[in-house]
């Protein structure tokens, strides 16, 4: 079993989205989780010519339903999280995060994206199986103080771990 792992479902590798997810990751004590960054490990195109990804992981499915917290960012992209992390998901089949306690990372520009992006990838997750006690919403704005985002919903997480 893998300890913690993040899934960026960002379509930028390096995204702001992947680096508050891993200071939310370092707030629960695990200051270097596996990280599959979508947009290098999948590969998605919409023009004639086939596409390879740049980094592929042909395991990261089963890296996630073998995590023990799951760490699942994605941006809000026309008010949900993105269709890029929806593919990636779609391959799972229901109850295939069993055992998996998974957090949905989500950030937008305005606070009804946020907390609708959070509220539809929770719902994503807990489908799927996992233990998903509640999100993580974010405004960009904010992204300037990730120590302090990332300890308040630390400390917040820890007690929700507490009783899962």
């Amino acid at each position: 079993m893998t300890d913690v792992v993040i899934l960026n479902g960002n379509p930028r590798i390096g995204s702001r989205t992947g680096v508050l997810a891993a200071a939310l990751a370092a707030a629960l004590g695990s200051p270097d989780p596996q990280v599959i960054e979508l947009a290098g490990a999948v590969a998605v195109g919409f023009g004639p010519e086939p596409v390879s990804p740049p980094s592929p992981q042909p395991d990261a499915l089963d890296v996630i339903t073998r995590a023990r917290l799951l760490l699942v960012a994605t941006p809000s992209y026309k008010g949900t999280y993105t269709g890029l992390l929806k593919v990636f998901l779609d391959q799972l089949p229901t109850g295939a995060l069993d055992g998996v306690v998974a957090v949905p990372v989500a950030v937008a520009g305005s606070p009804a994206h946020a907390e609708a992006t959070a509220a539809d990838l929770l719902r994503l997750l807990r489908e799927l199986g996992a233990t998903a006690p509640s999100a993580v919403a974010v405004l960009e704005s904010q992204l300037g103080d990730l120590a302090a985002i990332a300890a308040r919903h630390a400390g917040r997480l820890t007690d929700e771990f507490a009783r899962v």
